[in-house]
């Protein structure tokens, strides 16, 4: 990682995480210190006795130099929408519980913070998907995904089907409850709880998981990252939604087609230059560590 320039860093924290407040307090005393300004979004700012950050549409309006998260994965991914296009360095410190995007615990955050300025931790670049929505040849919905997009029932109804093509290729009809699209980061969320595969995050690829799929032989399927994926839905009751990173919903209705690429725009996330991806399945997977010789 090349030495940053800190001069100022914005502070994202996780909705019901009073406990964060006073970190928030702490960390604005720490930078000041060391002439750093500290900016938080929304209520925090106004209790942290900190400027806010600009925001326009939920999207960052101003320049930082890092952000900080306080939360979960679930901070972590609106904190992925807060930047928008632009690609700044975000820490994340687990206040959640997996913590598979916010990998420094509390006790880390000051040192890292230290090493960030002397460049001694490394920024890994995170695949996103673009995702658009298209109805009646109008687009009605654009987003970004840093770990899925997925078509779900909203209520125990008949199953649907939907066709996916790649590249502009017919793949399958598939039969199922949904469909989850996933990037390499998001193989450890929904899709890997419905039955899809593991993929390091640094693979450029694009998964496609069906969920409760009617035919035993609809298995996940994943694609070059450089793929353009279609789905489009013959079978849709009024109920059928499409969920962007679990935060962003829209109702979807018959003939509508989704379309998801490789996103030009990475999430950047600042990494311990100590610890490894297989280090972090293991403690959150709980694998056991057999004997090594």
């Amino acid at each position: 990682m090349s030495l940053l320039q800190l001069k100022t860093i914005g502070a994202v924290v996780g909705p019901r995480k009073p406990e964060a407040l006073e970190v928030v307090c702490q960390l604005r005393e720490w930078l000041r210190a060391r002439g750093i300004e500290l900016r938080a979004a929304n209520a925090v700012a106004t209790q942290a006795q900190c400027a806010p950050l600009a925001e326009s549409d939920g999207v960052l309006a101003e320049d930082v130099d890092l952000i900080v998260v306080l939360g979960g994965d679930g901070t972590m991914l609106g904190a992925s929408r807060l930047v928008g296009e632009r690609q700044i360095p975000v820490l994340g410190v687990n206040f959640g519980w997996l913590g598979y995007l916010t990998e420094f615990t509390l006790e880390e955050m000051f040192s890292a913070l230290e090493d960030v300025c002397a460049g001694k931790l490394f920024v890994e670049e995170r695949m996103m998907i673009d995702v658009s929505l298209n109805r009646g040849g109008e687009t009605v919905l654009t987003s970004r995904a840093l770990n899925d997009a997925v078509v779900t029932k909203a209520a125990p109804t008949r199953m649907i089907e939907i066709e996916s093509y790649i590249n502009g290729m017919f793949v399958n009809s598939f039969r199922a409850d949904g469909m989850i699209v996933a990037t390499p980061t998001g193989s450890t969320a929904y899709s890997l709880s419905a039955g899809g595969p593991i993929v390091h995050p640094s693979m450029p690829a694009i998964l496609l998981t069906p969920i409760c799929p009617h035919t035993l032989s609809n298995r996940p399927v994943v694609v070059p990252g450089e793929s353009v994926v279609e789905l489009v839905f013959k079978r849709a009751g009024e109920d059928l939604m499409l969920t962007i990173d679990g935060q962003q919903g829209i109702e979807l209705l018959h003939d509508d087609r989704i379309t998801l690429r490789r996103s030009q725009t990475t999430f950047n996330i600042v990494r311990p230059a100590n610890r490894n991806y297989f280090e972090v399945l293991r403690t959150k997977l709980k694998w056991g560590v057999g004997s090594r010789e």
